[in-house]
């Protein structure tokens, strides 16, 4: 009884109403229209019919082409023939009778009861209606034979209507169909039986009069027993025959399923997308009250709509970017392919212009063929709804997917634009009951990593459970993301990305197929013999990032020296080699060297927590993608090196005029911002000129060079010193009123005043003059604050120049020079002592 409760609960409330009214309205009628009284020979023949007809009840054939269980039986003439004898009051009990007796006996499994109640009261009902309809048509044994014949007529009618409509009204509710096409395709061909069967009941009745009942029973008893096993025999043969169409079927909707999975694995990275699509546009189809065949045929398609994506490259469906008109050219073809790959496939029901059509519009500027409204398949509309939410809720290459509620905006917004607006409805009605279900499964979303594997978010495949075969369609989506990680890294060759950017694009690509907890990127010290850590992620990263491991030592030092790859080696080897100042949690390590014109620039490591982590697989992948990234970090390396050069002076190796405008430029935005002080310093060398012209310019560029390493050395951390133009150097000092950069001024200047530097050719004094401004002070912007501190600059000129002692200038060229001093006496090196 549990599970007979269970199963009730389990209906459709209006199903259960349904039943319940049917129920009740049957009792009423057996209740209180029975014949109170009835005659001897009436009782009689009721007696025998009742039992006639509970026993031909139990012979039975079942009909196959309802898919609803439901059978037919002889016991449908026999109550039509007490119908007609003994009143529709005595009728219905014989039909309650007999309907529960082929409800009960010869079952292939036991019925619940509130279906053998159902089956009850829609037998009873549709006889009381023959009985009603056959006493309005004038039915009586003495009546004319054609208004006779009519009222039987019209009787079989009745009786045909009230049953099969009952009946078809609860399958269609339990199915959440339409209840005219389940009338329509499965209750409408069993008419000609009932109208054979009144017929039959009638000609047994009209016979009485003349033979004998127990002749005629026996003369009815033997062709019908015979009819019955023609029946039987029919029909068990005709359900093998649809037992093996559907067989068949179902091995064609397999091999289609099996193509359409292997597509999807290729295309959209094991995320099942046509085949959540297949069950929401099937359930949709439902929805909407399609027929079984119709069904089946939007199904198929949903299954095949993407097939003509075979021949679109596999760069465009995997770009994350915008496409090009050409590449949305190639895209926009696939419809049209994949309706021709197909064309050749005989379905049984339509496919083909679903495929073709599943990306036209409704308002009729979609492609291939630009069609609108109603003139797009019904099929490719519903195809159309649900794949625009699975993209929408499902993450793709060029965007993050969107919540549940977003979606079912967007679908509205595109109702009567994009999408049917009748379909759109029914799918947002459907929707949230299938959510309930777990019927749309939810396609992977991208995994962000946990403490343990650190690294950048990636999307990795699951390893198979123990004992657990491996999926071919693992391979193929790991083959697809190999090309597509790879395809990612060549793309980048083409970008101007520098090192850190070049390995953050790598690291995160490369977690797609191979786990780890931590990456790194290992680069050769210029003119050394060992590699230092330049990059590095995940777990530890701080302590990778402090390794300098020699050529030939530890795990990257080897792979580096040898130029071959290592699997599995004991990670902590790096960190005891380059004595790491910490502990560090890695176990494994994976590292290939990065080889680009036949040099080993560095290497590529991925470290994991759990020894062993690693299989070959995963070092096959990495040297492909260390083939890729050496060309791109070594390009990433050049860039870095040029931009370096750009932004720097050759001579003092200071940042240049062009470095200093957008750092001056940037720290002033930010002190305006913060309502900050900031100072600039313009510096100039004195007779610098005199330098260059009596020892030669290389002495120039080292006098530059001392000036530059002075005031370098007497800066904060953050503060900046760059070569101007020329003997001209500008410091920036950052959170420094006037005051301050007074202060730091004069101290410069007194640190270059303290006596004469060696210079290799001669000891020569540098000597320094200066002008400082403040903003906001002295200026709003870079330019007029370097004006103002240039300004200020040859005003301290003029002033030194003027106050120094002539004995300093002992040279007639203007060269300065301090006492105890050599100068050479002529351009052929002759020195002489001025002191």
């Amino acid at each position: 009884m549990g599970n007979d409760s269970a199963a009730w609960a389990a209906l459709p409330a209006r199903l259960r109403w349904l039943t319940a009214a049917t129920v009740v309205a049957a009792a009423v009628r057996l209740a209180f229209g029975t014949t109170p009284a009835v005659s001897m020979h009436t009782f009689g023949w009721f007696a025998g019919l009742l039992l006639v007809s509970s026993v031909s009840a139990t012979f039975k054939v079942r009909l196959p082409l309802t898919g609803g269980g439901s059978t037919m039986s002889l016991s449908y003439a026999v109550d039509f023939i007490a119908l007609l004898l003994v009143g529709p009051d005595l009728a219905c009990v014989a039909a309650a009778l007999s309907t529960w007796s082929q409800t009960t006996f010869r079952v292939r499994r036991r019925n619940p009861p509130h279906q053998v109640l159902f089956s009850m009261a829609a037998v009873v009902l549709a006889t009381a209606a023959a009985g009603k309809a056959f006493s309005w048509l004038g039915g009586a044994s003495d009546a004319l034979p054609l208004t006779y014949a009519l009222a039987v007529a019209g009787a079989a009618g009745a009786y045909f209507a009230v049953t099969t409509s009952l009946v078809a009204l609860a399958v269609a509710w339990s199915r959440a169909a339409s209840p005219i096409r389940v009338w329509h395709s499965e209750f409408l061909w069993t008419a000609p039986g009932y109208i054979v069967g009144a017929a039959a009941a009638a000609a047994f009745v009209s016979a009485l009069g003349h033979v004998s009942a127990i002749v005629l029973l026996l003369a009815v008893a033997v062709p019908a027993l015979l009819t019955y096993r023609s029946y039987h025999v029919y029909f068990e043969r005709l359900a093998d025959e649809q037992r093996q169409v559907r067989e068949v079927s179902d091995l064609h909707l397999a091999t289609v399923e099996a193509l359409a999975a292997a597509i999807d694995a290729k295309d959209n990275a094991f995320t099942q997308h046509v085949r959540r699509v297949e069950r929401l546009a099937g359930r949709l189809a439902l929805e909407l009250g399609m027929s079984e065949s119709e069904m089946r045929g939007v199904k198929t398609a949903a299954l095949l709509h993407d097939i003509g994506k075979l021949a679109v490259p596999e760069y465009i469906l995997s770009k994350p970017g915008p496409l090009t008109a050409e590449e949305f050219a190639r895209v926009q073809a696939h419809p049209r392919v994949g309706a021709e790959i197909i064309s050749n496939v005989p379905f049984p029901y339509p496919v083909v212009p679903l495929v073709r059509s599943h990306h036209e519009r409704w308002d009729g500027s979609g492609y291939p063929d630009g069609l609108s409204g109603e003139q797009i398949p019904l099929g490719a509309r519903i195809i159309s709804v649900v794949d625009y939410y699975d993209a929408l809720t499902c993450d793709r290459p060029y965007r993050r997917a969107v919540p549940e509620a977003v979606a079912m905006a967007t679908l509205q917004d595109e109702a009567g634009r994009a999408l049917d607006p009748r379909v759109v409805g029914a799918f947002i009605r459907m929707m949230p009951g299938l959510i309930a279900e777990g019927v749309p499964e939810a396609a992977p979303r991208q995994l962000l990593p946990s403490a343990v594997t650190g690294g950048s978010a990636h999307r990795s495949l699951p390893p198979p459970k123990a004992g657990e075969p491996r999926h071919v369609f693992d391979d193929i989506a790991r083959a697809h993301r190999e090309l597509h990680v790879l395809y990612e890294i060549a793309q980048s060759m083409g970008r101007s990305l520098g090192v850190s950017d070049t390995f953050t694009l790598v690291a995160s690509r490369l977690g797609a197929l191979v786990p780890y907890s931590a990456c790194a990127l290992f680069l050769k010290v210029d003119g050394a013999s060992s590699v230092r850590c330049a990059e590095a992620s995940g777990v530890d990263a701080a302590l990778l990032r402090e390794l300098v491991v020699p050529l030939g030592a530890g795990n990257v030092g080897w792979a580096v020296r040898e130029r071959q790859p290592l699997l599995n080696g004991e990670a902590g080897l790096d960190f005891v080699i380059a004595e790491s100042s910490g502990q560090s949690r890695l176990r494994a390590a994976l590292v290939t060297p990065l080889v680009f014109n036949d040099e080993c620039i560095g290497a590529l490591a991925v470290y994991h927590v759990d020894l062993d982590a690693f299989k070959a697989e995963h070092q096959r992948f990495l040297e492909r993608v260390g083939e890729q990234a050496a060309a791109v970090i070594y390009h990433s390396m050049l860039f870095e090196r040029t931009r370096e050069d750009s932004l720097s002076d050759l001579v003092t190796g200071l940042p240049n005029a062009r470095f200093l405008k957008m750092h001056a430029t940037t720290e002033i935005a930010r002190a305006r911002r913060s309502s900050r002080p900031l100072s600039l310093i313009v510096f100039d060398l004195d007779e610098f000129k005199g330098i260059n012209d009596h020892y030669g310019h290389p002495t120039g560029d080292a006098a530059l060079k001392s000036v530059a390493q002075l005031l370098a050395g007497a800066l904060r951390p953050y503060d900046v010193c760059a070569r101007y133009a020329g003997d001209e150097f500008v410091v920036v000092l950052a959170d420094c009123d006037a005051a301050e950069a007074d202060l730091k001024r004069r101290e410069l200047q007194q640190v270059a005043d303290r006596g004469p530097v060696d210079l290799g050719v001669a000891r020569v004094p540098l000597r320094l003059s200066a002008g400082c401004a403040t903003f906001p002070a002295d200026g709003d912007d870079y330019q007029s604050l370097l004006a103002r501190a240039d300004h200020r600059m040859y005003q301290d000129k003029a002033v030194r120049r003027s106050g120094r002692p002539r004995h300093e200038l002992s040279s007639s060229r203007g060269v300065p020079v301090a006492p105890g001093t050599s100068v050479p006496a002529s351009a052929s090196g002759i020195s002489r002592d001025v002191a």
